[in-house]
């Protein structure tokens, strides 16, 4: 399904002059939990617009539009996710070429191949800390003024995310190698920091990431992970259903094993990154702890 694009604005402050009064670095992210962690790093020296922050967004079939490529090219600074997941921004970058623009793409940036199987990789506990330090120093080469200002922000983001990691570290020490069944990799790289074992075939996992239908027999030993109750938790993309998955969501509640939703863009509003974070690692271990569901945050 192709849906049309709304560009939001994350966690920024509107356009307009920044705070030594020169004009604000107009920043796009192409995902909304990119644009958050640039909002604070930049705070009210930049402002920061979303591609995708739509909840109800399929980020992998996804198009732009053309009043994204008119917010593209003018941005100074663009994030992307890279891995295949937001190929959408390679076109518009291309259609709006720009020397003195920079581009920050995530893959690159933490050294991944192509082949990386896993784009989602805001869920790793690594992935922003460098992220952030990439935008305060592309920040303070658009905005040199302001570069005490980007220094102490990202120390601040830094010391921020320190709940989740703790919340990370309980929920492994809680519960080693807990089972689970996934629909996609969504929150794999959050399931492996917490100690999770995933028991679904990656092959099952890939196909209904890709929108490929999944082999028989990947969709009868995911049925059977959850009827034979050999997984404590089921995770799936809460952004992206269908009949499949609304069978193994039922599959799940018949044998009473407690689902939890994940996102592939940030729940607005009411979260920043960190709080999202966190708020995912709680959701899964109130499903382990007292079979709890969380569908929806």
């Amino acid at each position: 399904m192709v849906l049309a694009v709304t560009v939001a604005v994350a966690d920024a402050s509107a356009a307009g002059a920044a705070s030594g009064g020169s004009p604000k670095v107009a920043v796009v992210a192409a995902e909304n939990e990119y644009a958050s962690v640039v909002a604070q790093i930049g705070g009210n020296d930049v402002s920061v617009s979303a591609i995708m922050s739509n909840p109800n967004t399929d980020p992998h079939t996804f198009e732009a539009s053309p009043s994204v490529a008119q917010e593209v090219s003018a941005a100074k600074l663009v994030v992307e996710n890279g891995v295949g997941y937001d190929g959408f921004m390679t076109k518009v970058l291309s259609a709006s070429p720009a020397a003195a623009r920079k581009v920050i793409n995530v893959q690159h940036l933490l050294g991944l191949s192509d082949s990386t199987e896993n784009p989602h990789l805001w869920y790793t506990p690594k992935t922003m800390p460098v992220v952030a330090a990439k935008v305060a120093a592309d920040l303070t080469s658009l905005d040199p003024s302001a570069a005490a200002t980007f220094r102490k922000n990202v120390t601040t983001f830094d010391a921020s995310l320190a709940p989740w990691k703790r919340a990370l570290d309980h929920l492994k020490a809680t519960f080693p190698h807990f089972p689970v069944a996934v629909t996609e990799p969504v929150g794999d790289d959050m399931l492996e920091a917490a100690g999770g074992h995933v028991l679904t075939p990656w092959s099952l996992q890939a196909d209904v990431m890709n929108g490929v239908d999944p082999a028989p027999e990947n969709v009868s030993f995911e049925e059977g992970l959850l009827s034979d109750h050999r997984v404590r938790v089921f995770l799936y993309n809460q952004q992206v259903t269908d009949s499949l998955t609304e069978t193994f969501l039922s599959d799940a509640k018949a044998a009473g094993v407690p689902v939890v939703g994940v996102y592939e863009t940030m729940p607005t509003p009411g979260y920043d990154y960190q709080s999202w974070m966190v708020a995912e690692v709680k959701a899964l271990t109130r499903a382990l702890s007292t079979k709890h569901s969380t569908s929806k945050l």
